[in-house]
């Protein structure tokens, strides 16, 4: 008895049936972009183990002095049904920030590592020189110099974390060294820091010269506070990143290090001299820069940053690579595709779901080696290892070493293209457009004459380019 003759399916079945199987390695893929977001929370708590007992982002302020002054306050009861009305004295701070403020800021970056992971710390030295002087129309305020408290003055300097002050801090009041204590911040740096008792009868000016060390890890900023405030940071890593409410003025990064100034007057910070309000921390932006918290206050400062950043984001990368896994996956199986109905090799659904656990599997191997020797390295491994894998794996699918020596050109140009894609993030979607319709077109032009609905040839006959 002749066996019957197998019909194969019409075109526009495969290519709905290939279009399902793409869609169906979304799972994998989302798979490997959690394990990412996972390997990024851990590094995270890596890098937080790391900088424990030596000290995290810092933001310092100050000097600024505090004043005690007494006034009347008008405080009203109600006795018996009628309003009582009482005065009585208290006692609240004044705060005199400098008229002239320039600070020198050196910081020295050190890598330091925990398992795989790596965090940037630093060593910063700070030093400055202040000059304070009272206004002129104290009498314009309703403040009565004979009410200020000048024996009670003290001047406060704001560390967010003071646990990275080292000991060599040092406070000098026109010419007299003073000892410094600690506590008594301001609020801008969650009132932690440290304070010292200052002699002065607020007449003239009071000139202070001051200088600290202190640890802190990634990022480092100042909340100015005067009339005019300069600061000028220094330091080897030659890749910072400016945030906060102000830029430098003036910068020169070099592959050796880097130079900045900023320059802030009190007119930008819009606030006076002279308040009896406290500002609150700052709200600074950036990935890995958290606000301290706020314990009261009128508001947030406002504050200049510094951040000690890798060029490359390792993370961030392999996760703009995984949300490329489409094009990749979508054009290897276009070509299979192709080839089967065009060409006339016969291609399974297990085979494509096995060249596409294939192509999801780059992205792993991208994921594990890149935490061990880096981005550019670990891409080159795991294309290679991809590459080597499908193209090998396609001469045995596609019946032709021919054939799939095509396809592992392909996957070298879509990889070499990724590449470029993650290094020029601001034209990728322009490369991605122009790459997406050229590969329209060709799609539309190899099978323009293929009829989508109809059967396609038996088993039995014979294909004939």
């Amino acid at each position: 008895m002749e066996n019957p003759v197998r019909r194969q399916r019409s075109p526009g079945i495969k290519f709905l049936g290939t279009v399902l199987l793409a869609a169906a390695l979304a799972v994998p893929l989302f798979m490997v972009y959690a394990l990412v977001w996972d390997r990024q929370d851990q590094s995270r708590t890596a890098r937080a183990t790391i900088t424990q007992g030596w000290g995290g982002p810092q933001i310092v302020t100050g000097p600024v002095l505090v004043i005690p002054y007494e006034e009347n306050s008008v405080e009203t009861t109600v006795t018996n049904g009628q309003e009582v009305r009482q005065v009585k004295r208290v006692t609240r701070n004044l705060y005199l920030s400098p008229k002239s403020h320039d600070v020198a800021t050196a910081i020295e970056p050190e890598r330091k590592k925990k398992s795989i992971y790596e965090s940037v710390i630093y060593d910063a030295s700070l030093s400055g020189k202040a000059s304070f002087a009272m206004p002129d129309d104290l009498d314009r305020r309703g403040i009565e110099t004979e009410n200020m408290k000048f024996d009670r003055a003290e001047l406060h300097f704001g560390i967010s974390d003071a646990r990275g002050l080292q000991n060599d801090s040092r406070v000098v009041a026109n010419g007299k060294a003073l000892t410094t204590k600690p506590g008594a911040g301001l609020q801008a740096s969650g009132n932690s820091g440290f304070f010292t008792f200052v002699d002065w009868d607020g007449t003239g000016t009071l000139d202070v010269d001051w200088s600290y060390g202190l640890r802190g890890s990634e990022t480092l900023s100042l909340v100015p506070r005067g009339a005019d405030t300069e600061w000028s940071v220094t330091s080897p890593w030659p890749h910072p990143s400016f945030s906060g409410s102000f830029l430098p003025a003036t910068s020169d990064v070099r592959d050796d290090g880097f130079t900045a100034t900023f320059a802030v007057s009190d007119l930008a910070l819009g606030e006076d001299l002279l308040s009896n309000t406290n500002p609150g921390a700052p709200l600074i932006g950036g990935p890995d820069i958290v606000p301290v918290y706020e314990r009261g206050g009128v508001g947030p400062s406002m504050a200049a940053s510094v951040g000690l950043v890798e060029p490359v984001d390792l993370y961030s990368q392999i996760d703009r690579s995984v949300k490329y896994g489409f094009l990749i996956i979508g054009f290897t199986f276009l070509a299979f595709l192709m080839f089967d109905i065009v060409a006339g090799a016969s291609v399974s659904a297990p085979e494509y779901l096995l060249t596409g656990a294939g192509l999801v599997l780059f992205f792993v191997l991208l994921l594990a080696f890149a935490e061990v020797i880096g981005f550019a390295a670990a891409y080159a491994v795991a294309s290679i290892a991809i590459i080597g894998l499908v193209t090998a794996y396609s001469a045995a699918v596609l019946k032709s070493w021919k054939r799939a020596k095509f396809i592992g050109a392909l996957l070298v140009g879509l990889y070499a293209l990724l590449f470029v894609l993650l290094s020029l993030e601001a034209l990728s979607l322009l490369i991605g457009s122009v790459l997406l319709f050229f590969a329209l077109a060709g799609t539309m032009y190899a099978t323009r004459n293929v009829d989508w609905q109809g059967i396609g040839r038996s088993s039995g006959e014979e294909f004939r380019p």
